[in-house]
Order: C-alpha cells, then sequence, then structure tokens
C-alpha cells in the first residue's frame, strides 16, 4: 500500500511538470519553438537581447532557471547575446554538435533539456577565453529591479552599485560618430559607446537638424571607460590616431561644423590633459599639418536616434572615414 502511495504522487509530479511545460510551450511562439526544440538558429543582430545593455540576468524561457548575469555579457561582434561564463555551472549542460558539417560545442540548459546555443574559445582572454553564444529566443530577461521581485533576490548582490560608481567619461567629436563608435567600442578598459549630439544651441536636436550645421551641436560619442584599465590621456590619444586632427571641419566625405574635431571636457582636469596632449602634437611632427582640434566645455548631451546605435554593426559595409593610423603615436 505504502508504495502504491508513492507510485500515485509521483504520477501526479510528473503529471504537474508536463501539464506547466505544455502550458509555457502554449505562449511559445514558432521562432522560438524551432529554436529551442529543434535546436534552430535565430537571425543575427535581428533578436531581442543581442544589444541589451540593461543589468540583470538571463532565465531559461521554458523553466525559469537562472542560466546568465548581464556581468557576464560583453559584445562579440557577432550579433547573439555573447556570455563568457554561466551564471551557475550546474545550471547548463553541453554536448559535441556535429551537424552542418562542423564540430561545435552545443550548450543546452540541463533541467528543461532546451537548446540555449553553442560555446566557442575566443571570448575575453582575461575572462577565461569562452564566448557562449545563446539565441534570445531561449532566454527571458530580468531587470535588475525586477530580481528580488521574481524570487532571485541571491544575485542581487552582484549588482551593487559599488562596482561602477568609479567609471568616467570622455565625450569627443571627430566626423561622422558611427566609425568613432566602431573602433572607442573595441578599445580595451572601454564600458560603453553612445553616440549623440552635444556643443550646439538648441533643445533636444535632432538628425535633420544637425546636417544643415545650423544647430551648432557636433555628431559626439559619449564614452564610459574604466580608470583602472585605461585613462582619459589614453583616450584621447587613441582619439587623435583614428581621425584627421588637422582637418578642419572635415573628415572624409562628411563636410561642415557638426563634424568638427572637438573635445568637450566634463571639468579642469580633462581641460589641463587635453591641452598638454594637444601641445605635445604639435610639437611632435608626425601630423601632415597644426592641430585643429577644438577645446569646448561641456554643456549637455543629447543621444542620437536608435538607428545610429551601433550602427556598423548593424550594417557591416556601412560607411566609414575612420581607421587606426599605427604610426601615429607621440
Amino acid at each position: 500500500m505504502k508504495f502504491v502511495k508513492i507510485y500515485i504522487i509521483l504520477l501526479i509530479i510528473i503529471f504537474s511538470i508536463n501539464f506547466s511545460m505544455a502550458k509555457s510551450n502554449d505562449n511559445l511562439s514558432e521562432l522560438q519553438k524551432n529554436i529551442i526544440f529543434q535546436n534552430g538558429t535565430e537571425r543575427a543582430f535581428d533578436n531581442e537581447y543581442w544589444d541589451n545593455k540593461q543589468d540583470g540576468i538571463y532565465v531559461d524561457i521554458i523553466d525559469s532557471k537562472a542560466l546568465f548575469s548581464s556581468k557576464d555579457k560583453f559584445d562579440s561582434g557577432t550579433g547573439w547575446p555573447s556570455f563568457t561564463s554561466p551564471i551557475d555551472t550546474e545550471a547548463i549542460k553541453e554536448k559535441l554538435d556535429d551537424s552542418y558539417s562542423m564540430s561545435r560545442t552545443e550548450v543546452r540548459a540541463k533541467d528543461s533539456n532546451i537548446h540555449l546555443g553553442h560555446v566557442f574559445n575566443d571570448g575575453p582572454r582575461n575572462k577565461g577565453g569562452k564566448r557562449y553564444c545563446i539565441n534570445s529566443a531561449s532566454l527571458r530577461f530580468i531587470p535588475k529591479e525586477y530580481i528580488k521581485r521574481e524570487g532571485y533576490e541571491k544575485y542581487l548582490s552582484d549588482f551593487d552599485d559599488k562596482n561602477s560608481t568609479h567609471y568616467q567619461k570622455a565625450i569627443i567629436a571627430g566626423g561622422c560618430f558611427w566609425g568613432m563608435e566602431e573602433l572607442f567600442s573595441k578599445l580595451d578598459g572601454v564600458v560603453d559607446v553612445v553616440n549623440g549630439y552635444t556643443g550646439g544651441n538648441t533643445v533636444n536636436p535632432t538628425y535633420e537638424i544637425i546636417i544643415t550645421g545650423m544647430s551648432n551641436h557636433a555628431e559626439a560619442v559619449e564614452i564610459t571607460f574604466d580608470p583602472k584599465k585605461t585613462s582619459y590621456d589614453k583616450i584621447l590619444r587613441f582619439f587623435f590616431k583614428i581621425h584627421d586632427p588637422t582637418s578642419l571641419n572635415k573628415q572624409g566625405n562628411d563636410i561642415g561644423t557638426q563634424y568638427r574635431s572637438a573635445i568637450f571636457y566634463l571639468n579642469e582636469e580633462q581641460k589641463k590633459v587635453a591641452e598638454k596632449l594637444i601641445d605635445s602634437a604639435n610639437k611632435s611632427g608626425i601630423f601632415p599639418g597644426r592641430i585643429v582640434t577644438m577645446l569646448e566645455k561641456f554643456d549637455k548631451f543629447y543621444k542620437a536616434e536608435e538607428y545610429h546605435q551601433d550602427y556598423l554593426k548593424k550594417n557591416p559595409r556601412g560607411y566609414t572615414c575612420h581607421r587606426v593610423r599605427e604610426d601615429w603615436i607621440f
């Protein structure tokens, strides 16, 4: 009799799990079903989380088991969410994948057994060298402010703001912001790069206003960097290598004050660093002419329209007039 009761209880548990999963499956899109049940792959740069920069955790779309954290997310340039490690190594499992005449390592959720993506050995070396390339369709994102409410409180301490208060910002302009953003985003120590407008006299300017030159705004980038890994001086030296600081109101095919070379200093310390650097650049003799980079006191930065953000990642063949001049070292 005892074993009969145990058997019945087990049946109830199994039925409850299957019913719960079946109910969850009803809410899935055809794309999600194809990816998680049939090992499909969503399109690069055309999925929900590839460019998500919010703090939070990513959980299994089926059973809500915590899988990855934004703290381990990085921009791999592939167009899919990429992580250096899972939030819990016990939450996933790996298996050999020989499909499509390739040998890869598949990543699956351990409990729900859904397909997540693949793991490669080309991730950041300073964080273990792994790149967990995961489909957005396999995940659900929980923003930091909802972590406690949804029952994941044990992960909340990972997002203590004290870990990011030491970040600093640099705001510079040097031609079309697309190329500036692309190159700075790859620079060691840079946390984030945002395209926008600054230095003008119009409130809430739009791109249509900017391109006329009438508002006096410059296309600029707001760079957030970690001073423990780089410095404001190094940021500006790289800036002088990727654009022509001797070209007045012109970079490549872009002409006008909106494309001027300028450093928008946030405080007196940044101003002194910039002044010293411009003086050194002029004395170095390595540039094709005198430095025309303007020093302007920062006032207000307006984020550019969303289609301008990560433009060259979305459009790999898009226009850019920026490149690294390795010999422009002073």
